[in-house]
């Protein structure tokens, strides 16, 4: 799974031509969790609180850029690095 950033010991993913809705992988330790882009919202899985929290604020930065990467994804081309937090 591509990596698009990672900060704080979060990794954060995308799956090229994933399924709806738009979402992103963050991992942290053995804890995985898919974020939905537009909303910043707990789709599936587990983060810790503090480590979900910072997700949800870079997610807010960069939601053009990730939406965009998301379309990028879905035409099979490469996804950007996104800067981290």
């Amino acid at each position: 799974m591509p990596e698009i950033s990672r900060f704080y010991g979060i990794r954060i993913c995308m799956y090229p031509h994933d399924h709806l809705p738009p979402h992103l992988h963050a991992e942290y330790g053995e804890d995985e969790a898919m974020i939905e882009i537009p909303s910043g919202a707990l789709h599936k899985g587990h983060i810790p609180g503090r480590a979900y929290r910072l997700v949800e604020e870079w997610t807010a930065l960069h939601r053009e850029e990730l939406l965009a990467n998301w379309e990028r994804g879905q035409r099979h081309e490469p996804l950007q690095k996104i800067a981290p937090l």
